[in-house]
């Protein structure tokens, strides 16, 4: 971190900038920022400012500007929006936040949320925890903060910012087509305490109003169904094609083959018809909100 004017300004060095690192594994995300980075320089280099200045008028050091530069690290929203007032950019720089802020969610979780952009159909099925499209906010937190080894803030910040940007689904103008199954115990156990909990219940309700998803609950009373294996998840696109996997077949590995994709539908299917209606299912969380 470095000081100025006797220390009246500390600028951002990369020792504060922990988790924006460029994954070189991510040929797009690394196409990306070598790209914003190019166009910082040149329009830095076209106003005539040093990237020591650059970095005092945006207030990161001069190491940080150079690594943004050539695409080493990710720059942060406000550094954008600093860049594009401080150049003179009229919006231009500011514009490529959306982009980069892409970059940031782990390549697996953008793929999924890609194809989850382009289903009319989705089937889900979870045994152990809520599907993410169904979590609010606070509730994936708390979730997230279960992991071990225990995520950095900065990591639990991409991984929640990650799942609740997969939720624009549920504002496409074409609608898709979405059923979620879930166990019992998804549902009651008091994940993040008794409020967030309660926040969590009350959006499974607001959710299940929505005329293109359909909530289904599965008693725990019920266990002579295909679900024991695992989570359950089927894409179907406008073309016809379909994309799935399941925890504990094809290596949990996706699978579009359709004779792999009717082996899970044909699980769904008896799971589906297992659980209870989805009028059924509203009445049980409503039961559950008034529990908790």
């Amino acid at each position: 971190m470095e000081h100025v004017n006797g220390g009246e300004r500390r600028l951002k060095g990369e020792s504060d900038e922990p988790g924006w690192e460029v994954d070189p594994d991510d040929e797009w995300g690394v196409a990306v920022v070598a790209t914003v980075g190019r166009q910082l320089k040149l329009r830095r280099e076209t106003k005539g400012m040093r990237a020591a200045d650059f970095g005092v008028a945006v207030g990161y050091g001069e190491d940080m500007v150079y690594k943004i530069e050539g695409g080493k690290r990710i720059p942060r929203p406000e550094y954008l929006d600093q860049a594009d007032e401080v150049l003179g950019a009229g919006g231009l720089i500011s514009a490529m936040k959306e982009d980069v802020a892409k970059v940031r969610y782990p390549k697996k979780v953008r793929d999924l949320a890609e194809m989850e952009a382009k289903a009319v159909e989705a089937l889900s099925y979870a045994n152990h925890n809520l599907h993410g499209l169904l979590q609010t906010e606070e509730f994936a937190w708390a979730l997230l903060k279960t992991r071990r080894p225990s995520l950095s803030e900065d990591e639990l910040e991409r991984a929640v910012g990650a799942r609740m940007a997969r939720k624009g689904i549920f504002e496409r103008s074409s609608a898709p087509e979405l059923s979620f199954v879930q166990e019992e115990v998804t549902l009651s156990r008091p994940v993040g305490g008794k409020m967030v909990m309660r926040k969590q219940l009350e959006h499974l309700l607001e959710l299940a109003q929505l005329r293109n998803v359909e909530i289904q609950v599965m008693p725990m009373d019920r266990w002579d169904h295909p679900g024991t294996g695992g989570r359950i998840q089927v894409l179907k696109f406008d073309d016809g094609t379909a994309v799935g996997r399941m925890d504990d077949e094809f290596g949990g590995r996706p699978v579009s083959d359709p004779r792999q994709l009717r082996i899970l539908e044909l699980r769904y299917g008896i799971i589906r018809a297992e659980a209870l209606t989805a009028r059924e299912s509203l009445s049980f969380i409503e039961q559950l909100l008034g529990e908790t």
